[in-house]
């Protein structure tokens, strides 16, 4: 009988150390998993109101409380999407905010990026000057209208609007003019009366109000998709988030947490905003017309799948791009992982 309980008690025993063992195993396998190999990650955006989640997540910390002192964050500054674009596809940034209709046009012609959040909704006007005599859409023909370039986010608003007065730019064969310029000097275009109205975002559409003698022909409400219209998103290259997912996951962590912030802290988000412009770029934006644009806009998590495909089709009827299947083109899993 001792013979038997020593040998069942030697059995337990045995059981208890291989599940303990293996327990061991996969608390370190989990552990290796949730460190990715990544030490620096380079982050680019625009110095935009529409970019605000990722000024205010820089601003705050959430970046680098989310993924350690060990990790180095580098960040890059662009004035419009195809310099953005440009620059992932060079690899010299790994995930940023840029416009959606940027990321899908480089998306066409070389998959190796996906949009993984949204970051704000709206935020987009079309602006006229007050003598041009432009009262609506229908008047836009034989007028010249500035857009940030070509391809942009605001650019594709613009066809929408058009369509739906039946007109279209040059460049398809109608009698709209578009020209490039930057959004931050758009107002000198109008004083100097070189363009009678301008396809913009914020904080420009208000500052061209403001400094230009202009007026809101169609607001964030009425613009293409109004403020459901995904504005800004989230892009990062593909070889960066399978590679690093645990890493990908911390800095959506840290996108969500500045979103909520600044919808729960909008003065507070105005001021960060102000604050970081003016160290980035030296210049020193109206605090009132700031906050004005903020008006304008829906900071979230969100992406309108529904309206980037309506952005796909309109980039390919203006030949941007030579199909307009967007299969693959968002990649919501990570910020759904980060966030629940």
């Amino acid at each position: 009988m001792k013979k038997f309980n020593k040998f069942w008690l030697f059995a337990v025993l045995s059981i208890v150390t291989l599940v303990l063992a293996a327990c061991g195993s996969e608390d370190k396998k989990g552990a290796a998993e949730d460190k990715d190999s990544v030490k620096e990650v380079r982050i680019g955006y625009f110095p935009n109101m529409t970019h605000i989640a990722t000024i205010v997540a820089l601003e705050k910390g959430f970046y680098q409380q989310q993924l350690g002192d060990d990790v180095t964050i580098k960040t890059n500054t662009f004035n419009d999407g195809s310099a953005f674009m440009e620059a992932m596809s060079t690899d010299a940034i790994d995930l940023g905010t840029v416009g959606p209709t940027p990321a899908l046009t480089s998306y066409m012609k070389t998959p190796k990026h996906q949009i993984i959040s949204g970051a704000v909704n709206g935020g987009a006007v079309l602006v006229v000057g007050k003598d041009s005599g432009i009262n609506s859409v229908k008047d836009l023909a034989g007028k010249t209208v500035a857009i940030p370039t070509f391809g942009s986010t605001q650019d594709i608003a613009l066809m929408k609007a058009l369509k739906e007065a039946d007109l279209k730019v040059k460049s398809s064969g109608g009698n709209v003019n578009t020209v490039k310029q930057a959004p931050a000097d758009t107002a000198a275009l109008f004083v100097q009366e070189q363009v009678d109205a301008a396809a913009t975002q914020e904080p420009w559409g208000v500052n061209i109000e403001k400094n230009a003698d202009a007026k809101l022909l169609l607001g964030p409400d009425e613009f293409a998709w109004g403020k459901e219209s995904t504005n800004t998103v989230v892009v990062a290259q593909t070889d960066f988030t399978s590679a690093n997912p645990e890493t990908t996951k911390k800095v959506l962590k840290a996108h969500a947490e500045a979103v909520d912030f600044i919808n729960d802290n909008p003065e507070e988000a105005i001021d960060l905003f102000l604050k970081h412009v003016k160290d980035i770029t030296g210049k020193e934006l109206s605090k009132e017309e700031v906050t004005e644009s903020f008006k304008r806009l829906t900071p979230t998590t969100d992406v309108n799948e529904k309206v980037l495909q309506e952005m796909a089709t309109i980039s390919k009827e203006a030949g941007y791009i030579s199909k307009d299947d967007i299969k693959g083109f968002v990649d919501l899993s990570y910020l759904k992982e980060a966030t629940k």
